[in-house]
Parts: C-alpha cells; structure tokens; sequence
C-alpha cells in the first residue's frame, strides 16, 4: 500500500460513516483500491505506472469492465491525494451522496444521512485484543 492508499484508508475508514469501505478488494479478475459496494463505488489511487501507454490502455478496458457492471470509478493520482487529501475526500463523500436510480432502494436511503458541518470522527477505539491460548489447551478464547 503506498503513502497515498494508506491516508486515504484512514480517512476513509474513519469519515464515512454509514458506509463500509473496502480495500484491495477483487471484482471479476480485477482488484480494486478501495470500494463501497452498496453504493458500487470505486476509489482508485493511481502512480506513475498508470500514466503510460500499457497502462493507460489496461485502465480504460478495466474502468470499462467496472462500469459496465454497474461501478463508478473515481481515479485520483498519488500526489493529488498525498497534497489535497480533503479535496480529495470531499469529492468521494459527495460521490456517495449522489443520487443513484441504479442502486436499490435500500442504498438510496442512506443519502438521509447528513454530515454535520465541521463534523470529524475523533480516534476510532482500538479493536479488543484475543486472549491467547491457556498453556495445555487446543482451544483459543476469543
């Protein structure tokens, strides 16, 4: 995961509530940066690689592929999202929010939800540790 992925997946992580993001999530023989599959949303950050022919020609038959199942796909390049993180995120929360008569209706009902303005998400508490296993047992604890 690059610099680029690893601030978008915190923020995305922790300021998109209501939605479940994925990362590095597989979609027919493709793998995706990040997706939010109820609203069919695909977040790709993007490096240099991206920016030659071989490439160029592998994203436009991939993004194809995506839309014709029914995706949006946003592409962000790795110094877009590494300089303008907010802008960045702004633009995918308003990408989730937009309506989508495609989607079923359980997906249309979250665009109710609205963002306080000035709202941010404080720490996310740690997830609770697994017991280990007591000595002399097979079995763990969780």
């Amino acid at each position: 995961m690059t610099e680029a992925e690893r601030r978008l997946w915190n923020r995305l992580r922790n300021e998109a509530p209501g939605y479940d993001f994925r990362r590095q999530h597989s979609l027919g023989t493709y793998i995706v940066d990040f997706v939010c599959l109820e609203r069919r949303l695909i977040i790709e950050v993007d490096g240099g690689q991206h920016n030659l022919e071989p490439g160029i020609a592998h994203d436009k038959r991939r993004t194809a592929w995506l839309k014709s199942c029914g995706y949006e796909v946003l592409r962000f390049w790795n110094n877009e999202v590494l300089a303008a993180t907010d802008d960045v995120v702004e633009t995918i929360w308003h990408a989730l929010r937009k309506e989508r008569p495609d989607l079923p209706p359980a997906s249309r009902q979250l665009l109710l939800y609205r963002r306080p303005p000035g709202w941010r998400v404080g720490r996310v508490p740690p997830r609770p540790k697994r017991r280990s296993k007591k000595p002399g047992c097979s079995h763990s604890y969780s």
